[in-house]
């Protein structure tokens, strides 16, 4: 198939679905105008509601929606809706706008047209729209390397009876994937959630990404060079961005994030009447359930018993287990905590009142921490967050990890974390392998040559 690569010109940015996804591709969205492109950020109907307004506020970037029929209001929009409408209704769509947006400028030649796809390995659909639009297409990997190279070794792991053919564990032994590096538990691979048949759908949805990726020409990876322990990337195709610029956030700054849901600021003018290191900021991510409402019980019971002050995000919906009068004790003038549905987490984790992050091990949040250096305690639950963890806990040593919410876990999770006197040079040192001037430079040396690539064929 003939491949039109033109000068300057559009990039269209794919996401997989999720706020976790969104936010990584708009601050790459954020990067490419600042090299001339005009990107343009395809996602589902129901996000567009949500961030097309903030978007409009970001010089450049223009959000564009695509039906997803099935993900809308009131109906759920788990894993297996957003696999189903990617699968089946999304192509079609996405591809009737790739045209469009290629024939745009036809009467200016190239000037105008679509240079390039950038595509989420999760939204692995789009890979062939690209293809059959006669568009060049570039991956964008979300998470580390580690996960990438995990992800990448099933078929290896089946070969060595590691795993069987529908991803369940063979062996009870730890799974290491690169020598040198922490492994992870056999019950902890990226696709063991939920059900059987959940996981063999998931594992499906893990083989067919990767196959429909693995003739990707370049793989944009959210990560930095030296994630690896005591390692560089030397994988040809991978181009780690992150992160191309070290900016960071205040109440004032222009963002660069487009929230799904309203941000609570009040959260900050609390923070303000805090200790500096007094508390403990708590966040499971925007997307799975985050623990249950027995675990929500058990930690509001410790946190309480505690009697540290404490941060919690916690949406309506996952309030159920909180004991009685919780909300109402915490948030009191003058009480211990402050619970709200939604954060801005970068101006949290900025905060100097905040001196440890009780975190899921997202890779999006994971990154905030070290750039805002602040210890993790931390409760991987799903996916890639085992993984992570392992790093954060065995690799670069700045966090401790809670194997439950009883009070006794929670006790001794807080002071093994705060009282590691040598834990704060180790975040420095890593927030400067991720932050310093050296990467932050060899990032936007890797996106600048990216972009030439793209425009130059």
């Amino acid at each position: 198939m003939k491949y039109f690569m033109r000068a300057g010109g559009k990039v269209i940015l794919v996401p997989y679905p999720a706020q976790g996804h969104v936010t990584p591709m708009l601050k790459l969205a954020c990067e490419l105008v600042s090299h001339g492109l005009e990107p343009v950020l395809v996602v589902p109907e129901f996000i567009h509601r949500s961030i097309s307004a903030q978007i409009d506020s970001m010089e450049g970037i223009v959000c564009q929606s695509i039906p997803a029929d099935g993900l809308d209001e009131g109906k759920p929009r788990d894993f297996f809706a957003m696999e189903m409408a990617m699968e089946k209704i999304m192509p079609l769509h996405l591809e009737k706008l790739v045209r469009q947006l290629d024939g745009e400028q036809e009467q200016d030649h190239d000037e105008g047209r679509v240079s390039c796809m950038i595509v989420d390995l999760l939204a692995s659909y789009a890979i062939n729209v690209a293809r059959r639009c006669g568009v060049k297409v570039a991956g964008f990997w979300p998470a580390m390397v580690a996960t990438y190279r995990l992800i990448s070794a099933i078929p290896d792991m089946l070969l060595s009876g590691i795993i069987s053919e529908t991803g369940c564990p063979l062996l009870e032994t730890p799974i290491c994937v690169s020598p040198g590096q922490p492994s992870i538990g056999a019950a902890e691979l990226p696709w063991l959630i939920g059900t059987s048949a959940g996981r063999t759908s998931r594992f499906k949805f893990w083989t067919r990404t990767m196959d429909r990726s693995k003739t990707l020409e370049w793989l944009l990876v959210n990560s930095f060079a030296e994630e690896c322990h005591g390692g560089q990337i030397n994988v040809q195709n991978i181009i780690p961005i992150r992160p191309t610029s070290n900016t960071m956030h205040s109440r004032t700054s222009t963002k660069t994030v487009a929230s799904f849901w309203k941000e609570d600021l009040s959260c900050l003018d609390w923070l303000d009447k805090q200790a500096v290191a007094s508390v403990v900021y708590i966040s499971f991510g925007s997307w799975v359930s985050p623990i249950g409402e027995a675990k929500v019980k058990n930690l509001a019971v410790a946190l309480e018993t505690s009697g540290r002050h404490f941060l919690w995000v916690l949406g309506p919906a996952w309030r159920e287990g909180l004991p009685r009068g919780f909300v109402e004790r915490m948030s009191k003038e003058g009480g211990q905590g402050k619970i709200v549905s939604w954060a801005p987490q970068m101006e949290v984790l900025q905060h100097e009142a905040v001196g440890c992050y009780l975190t899921h091990c997202g890779w999006n949040s994971t990154v905030e921490a070290i750039q805002c250096k602040k210890r993790l305690l931390c409760y991987p639950v799903a996916g890639d967050q085992f993984l992570n963890c392992a790093y954060i806990v065995k690799a670069w040593r700045i966090g401790v990890r809670l194997q439950g919410f009883a009070q006794r876990d929670l006790a001794e999770g807080l002071k093994r974390v705060m009282e590691d006197i040598e834990m704060d040079g180790r975040i420095v040192g890593l927030n400067e392998k991720l932050m310093g001037k050296e990467a932050t430079s060899r990032a936007a040396t890797n996106l600048a040559s990216f972009v030439n690539n793209i425009v130059s064929m």
